[in-house]
């Protein structure tokens, strides 16, 4: 038996992950389980503050029993299964995918998936020259944040963070289709002319580096953007009373983001307006 965080007691199930026994909380995810046995399945569209997405498709694995593949972000665990992780379909797969992927949108700012193209083989040039990018000039039209469309995988993280499941804003979602489908707000209007409210939580979610502050897009920009020198302080936010946890993320000597931890019971990652982007005047030494 295990505890939840409420003290109610979740029943462990018993299963198999490429042949080994496992025991997971009931409720859990394949990908939970693969984590805690220590099993690298990589994913992309999926992330500890949302309910899982299935729009990526790169964690997928082999369940005995299964005609298709299955999402291991979304797939509960059951009694008895039997998962196989790393099979010649699964990698088939994830290869695919990811030269899809990369062959359509600029992913050099995406964690790991460098790693993932080459453990993988994926060739994402094989589809030649006239393989269809995105290819859009990234969007900078606030002083706050940098939409940058060329990539982004339509995995609709932002747009639950702006809806439902967190900021309850809808300020953005898909507009049209197939190809052409992208992220964009109502009218596809300017950033300040929708009903954003600047909380950055879309930022927060973001995998692929689509959405980033400014500072960060400027100093990528310029070539100074270092995350190896960076520092990360935990704080509290001194705005309001909420008792809000930053993570200030500082490269010499400057803070260059905030966000904020995704386990911290008050905000689950995420921030308004004032805790994420209101931290000029720390540094303002005039």
């Amino acid at each position: 038996m295990t505890v939840t965080p409420l003290g109610i007691p979740r029943r462990l199930l018993e299963f198999t992950i490429d042949g080994e026994p496992v025991r997971a909380p009931e409720g859990s995810t394949i990908l939970d389980a693969c984590r805690a046995a220590g099993k690298d399945v990589p994913t992309l569209c999926e992330g500890d503050t949302l309910r899982p997405k299935n729009a990526c498709r790169v964690c997928v694995v082999e369940v005995e029993g299964a005609r298709t593949l299955v999402p291991a972000c979304s797939r509960k665990a059951e009694p008895g299964m039997a998962v196989r992780t790393d099979t010649e379909r699964a990698r088939h797969s994830r290869k695919v995918v990811l030269e899809l992927l990369a062959s359509s949108v600029d992913m050099s700012t995406t964690p790991r998936v460098a790693e993932w193209i080459k453990e993988y083989e994926a060739k994402p040039d094989r589809f030649g020259p006239d393989a269809a990018r995105l290819n859009e000039e990234p969007r900078v039209d606030n002083d706050l944040y940098v939409r940058d469309y060329d990539k982004c995988i339509l995995c609709y993280k932002c747009v639950d963070a702006c809806g439902d499941q967190w900021q309850n804003t809808f300020a953005i979602s898909v507009a049209g289709r197939g190809f052409d489908a992208r992220i964009a707000v109502e009218h596809d209007a300017p950033l300040t002319d929708s009903a954003c409210v600047y909380c950055g939580n879309c930022i927060e979610v973001c995998p692929t580096g689509a959405l980033s502050f400014k500072s960060e897009f400027d100093m990528r920009a310029a070539g100074t953007w270092d995350e190896a020198q960076q520092t990360e302080t935990t704080t509290v936010c001194a705005y309001c009373g909420v008792g809000c946890n930053l993570t200030l993320h500082v490269q010499d000597n400057e803070i260059v983001k905030v966000t904020s931890p995704h386990d911290n019971p008050v905000t689950h990652g995420n921030l308004c307006i004032k805790g994420r982007f209101g931290y000029q005047h720390v540094q303002n030494r005039n």
